[in-house]
């Protein structure tokens, strides 16, 4: 399985509590209509602490049913707990998800063994191709360079999103195994890109699937100068969509441009109306609303 073009962290829309299926299939619709590689639902992005199993994996089946094999879907189905990760792992792929996303597993910083035995246990038990998922910022720890390499090893595993903030640890990736390595920053697509990555899991595509396409499709081809005009375009809201803790700016911008309502679940909550007025004025000045 090759990683490469946008893949977007779906954000999995509420009304009145409960999942909203209509807004959901209209995303999916847009975001394929976009021609984005792949979906990645119910990641963190998608609010996947708060589902339960259920939703979790009614959640990946509707996008699996609606996708209809036209692009790939990566199931969120990590877990701090292996014996968790597998079995949500076994679901998706019962449920014919083409690959997961496992995040590192949080809160409990497991050492570097602990790391490789993870990702090695769900990749060999269940074998499902498995997108390994580097984020320190939040899971405590970060998959070592060296831990990488070594998973890089199983045919299952198949390649890594990095969201470390660090585009030198790309090049340390590819310098010491063959993987596809995807940005998991928007703000740093195109410089990861410039050293070897093949895309993005982005947040911003949610809303500009179609831009994020022609940036990523424009570096792919060798056209760094102008996948740089769009990136120039869109860096503000690159950032803006972090200005509070994701998704919250995100499914904010998604509800002034009515594709969602406005719904979090606890512990997420409304953004603060200074932000909110920030995020507006971006969203105007970068032609998105």
């Amino acid at each position: 399985m090759e990683l490469r073009g946008v893949y977007t962290a779906l954000v999995t829309p509420f009304l009145n509590g409960k999942v909203d299926y209509p807004a959901l299939k209209s995303l999916i619709e847009n975001q394929i209509s976009g021609g984005i590689a792949g979906l990645i639902p119910v990641g963190t992005t998608g609010e996947s602490p708060t589902l339960d199993y259920k939703e979790h994996s009614e959640v990946i089946a509707f996008t699996v049913e609606c996708a209809a094999k036209r692009c790939q879907v990566i199931a969120g189905t990590g877990a701090n707990s292996t014996a968790e990760a597998v079995k949500l792992t076994q679901e998706a792929k019962a449920i014919g998800a083409d690959a997961t996303l496992q995040v590192t597993p949080y809160y409990n910083k497991p050492t570097p063994e602990g790391i490789y035995r993870h990702f090695s246990t769900v990749a060999d038990t269940v074998g499902l191709p498995v997108v390994m998922y580097n984020v320190p910022g939040r899971a405590g720890v970060p998959i070592p360079v060296d831990v990488v390499a070594r998973l890089a090893d199983n045919a299952n595993v198949v390649g890594i999103k990095e969201a470390a903030g660090s585009v030198d640890r790309v090049s340390r990736i590819l310098d010491v195994c063959e993987l596809d390595v995807l940005s998991g920053d928007d703000s740093l697509t195109l410089p990861m890109m410039s050293v070897g990555a093949k895309g993005v899991v982005s947040v911003a595509s949610n809303l500009i699937p179609g831009e994020l396409v022609r940036m990523v499709d424009l570096a792919l081809s060798g056209d760094f100068g102008a996948a740089k005009k769009l990136h120039r375009k869109y860096y503000r809201l690159f950032c803006d969509l972090f200005i509070e803790s994701n998704p919250i700016p995100v499914k904010a911008a998604m509800a002034m441009k009515g594709l969602l309502a406005e719904e979090y679940r606890s512990p997420m909550c409304e953004m603060s109306d200074a932000h909110r007025e920030t995020l507006r004025e971006t969203l105007i000045r970068c032609e998105v609303l």
